[in-house]
């Protein structure tokens, strides 16, 4: 519904210089922009300003007439920071929104709009932290609650009987399954620092066999960014009786059909399980030793590994009931059929652990690969991790954008914590980790989908939730003390319409500006009416802060930089109105579009002043009014 906003008296000076200016000369819109102001280069996050190696803003630095604004790993800022536990406010966030996360997790314990028929989970844990402080850690839901489940297409679950079933608890203990490939990673990086493995050499180097089905040109770098022209996935565990044939199988698995090494994205399991038998072969040693000694026993894991002991059993989260595999319930040992297969131990799945365990990896990976005096990579190795290697490759593959064994920048899971360098990984079961090194924050979800049957959906519903209470938990400041937010609304175009006093004689218009989109699929858009709103034309925007300089044709989309930007641009003769628009797609947002300081003059006048007498002509319909 549209509505109408009255500021009555709140008049300010700010817009003054561009005003006389404007009438004065009608100088063209770049002329007419006040220089920004120091502060108006800080990053907004909530807490300290983001800044780059050099103390410049990590939003990069674009040169004036450049592209617009992006940020890369070596503007990333490494810190020292140990976890602990807080308050949100500590840290410069919104506590109502962190208090938010355990009750939107908790919701998806039961059908919902958007994940009907079935729950999300039966149980969930998240951990959220910010600068080093844990600002939220809570359990939700059961760990196990089925033994079993009834036919299909229903699915049903069967309950265990209320004394059998365990509640989940913040220790509880889960089966990461893709989640593990981070440690693979981190155990080869670890080989590369040590000049064992190069990643531009042909995996058969190390791995001879490998280089069977057309693989001989595959590197190191091709099988950490899912580049290689492998397969998703092979069932080795139901086409083979041995783990030795298994495995064999897998290194011997041909490209895909008509794949070139490095050619196209497909995320495949077998490149992983290659490379875990590449880490063994240029050090000697299993798989699961170079973990403990290269990860978790450096920085404290204790609850991380694999095949868990037995004893540990009622700290686990169960899995799915596996009868096709002659498994039952699967808990306590890994759920992917293949891993199983080969002895619960492989690249690609098998890793178990705590969410208190992965905040530890995270802030490490945050402090540039060291957690209390105990590194496990080096700085320059994280931000070579963290390079969107196949930008290349997203007209082809959109959702390609992947460093060395990290996905970056998915905003359908890491929503409005997204930028070019926000890393993480998901995890089959229903695991996830989002990392955002801007604001030296991540949150970490883990679930167990998968029980009782992997037939009940994804929770990705619910990694967007928390990912954006997060994400929300940060507050824009207005430049003023009121802005204008486009309402956070899927598949939805919402706009905010400024009518002008009378037809422009031509002149200019300016505004401060704060965008944050998934790029691509949502933008935002400014366009101008010379025939009363009746047709719409883009605006071009001229868009300038702290020294830097861009124009766009009046759609942007993507990464805004996390600041506002002063944007003015040259308005047509009779001009009668603007309008502001966002645009979404059916799911998966960022930080959203944010409007201020609204004026348009031309050499008569004042056309409209947003934040005085005229705050209640802008007709909003889907905006609102935003103070934090």
């Amino acid at each position: 519904m549209s509505h109408r906003r009255s500021r009555a008296g709140r008049l300010r000076a700010v817009t003054l210089g561009l005003t006389v200016a404007v009438v004065a000369a009608a100088l063209p819109s770049h002329a007419a922009t006040a220089a920004p102001s120091t502060a108006d280069a800080t990053v907004h996050d909530g807490g300290a300003p983001v800044v780059g190696p050099d103390g410049g803003s990590a939003l990069g630095r674009p040169p004036v007439g450049s592209a617009p604004p992006t940020v890369t790993p070596a503007d990333i800022r490494f810190r020292q920071d140990r976890l602990r536990r807080g308050g949100a406010r500590e840290v410069g966030l919104l506590p109502e929104q962190v208090a938010r996360i355990p009750a939107d997790l908790a919701a998806y314990l039961e059908p919902t709009p958007d994940h009907p028929g079935h729950p999300a989970y039966a149980g969930a844990v998240v951990l959220a932290a910010k600068d080093g402080v844990i600002v939220q850690h809570a359990a939700v839901g059961t760990a196990v609650r089925y033994g079993a489940v009834g036919a299909p297409p229903d699915l049903p679950g069967v309950e265990l009987p209320a004394g059998q079933q365990i509640p989940m608890r913040e220790d509880t203990i889960f089966d990461l399954a893709s989640v593990s490939k981070i440690f693979t990673t981190i155990v080869v990086m670890r080989q590369v620092e040590r000049g064992r493995v190069a990643l531009d050499a042909p995996v058969a180097r190390y791995v001879p066999e490998f280089a069977a089905g057309g693989k001989a040109e595959v590197t190191v770098r091709m099988l950490l960014t899912h580049t290689s022209g492998l397969p998703a996935f092979a069932p080795l565990w139901s086409s083979y009786p041995t783990p030795a044939e298994r495995l064999a199988a897998a290194l011997a698995t041909p490209l895909a059909a008509g794949a070139t090494p490095g050619s196209r994205y497909v995320y495949s399991d077998l490149g992983l399980i290659a490379l875990g038998v590449l880490a063994e072969r240029v050090t000697g040693r299993p798989l699961a030793y170079l973990v403990r000694d290269d990860v978790t026993a450096p920085l404290g894991m204790t609850d991380t590994g694999y095949n868990p002991a037995p004893r540990l059993r009622t700290r686990i989260a169960a899995t799915e009931y596996q009868p096709y595999a002659g498994r039952g319930m699967v808990w306590g040992e890994v759920h992917d059929e293949n891993a199983w297969s080969l002895g619960g131990v492989a690249g690609h799945a098998g890793v178990f652990s705590t969410a208190a365990d992965l905040a530890v990896l995270c802030q490490a990976l945050l402090n540039g690969g060291e957690y209390r005096g105990r590194r496990i990579l080096r700085p320059e190795t994280v931000r070579t991790m963290l390079v969107n290697y196949n930008a290349g490759l997203e007209t082809a593959y959109p959702e390609s954008d992947r460093g060395l064994g990290f996905e970056l920048n998915k905003h359908w899971y890491m929503m409005g914590l997204s930028s070019p360098v926000t890393f993480g990984h998901t995890g089959f079961t229903g695991t996830s980790l989002v990392v955002d090194p801007l604001s030296h924050s991540f949150v970490i979800l883990l679930s167990n989908r998968v029980h009782p049957d992997r037939g009940w959906g994804s929770n990705n519903v619910a990694r967007r939730a928390v990912a954006r209470d997060l994400a929300e938990a940060m507050p824009v400041r207005p430049r003023s003390g009121e802005a204008w937010r486009a309402d956070p609304r899927d598949a939805a175009t919402v706009t905010l319409t400024a009518p002008l006093r009378r037809p422009a004689r031509g002149g200019t218009a300016s505004f401060a500006f704060w965008y944050d989109t998934e790029p691509r699929f949502d933008s935002a858009r400014v366009e101008v009416s010379t025939d009363g709103g009746a047709t719409w034309n883009p605006l071009r925007l001229l868009f300038s802060q702290g020294g830097r300089r861009w124009s766009s044709d009046g759609t942007v989309t993507g990464y805004g930089g996390r600041v506002w930007w002063q944007v003015t641009a040259e308005l047509p003769e009779r001009a009668t109105h603007l309008r502001w628009s966002s645009s979404t797609d059916v799911s998966s947002q960022g930080r959203g579009v944010y409007v201020d300081r609204i004026v348009a003059a031309d050499r008569d006048g004042l056309l409209l002043h947003g934040e005085g007498g005229d705050a209640g002509r802008l007709i909003a319909d889907g905006w609102s009014p935003a103070r934090s």
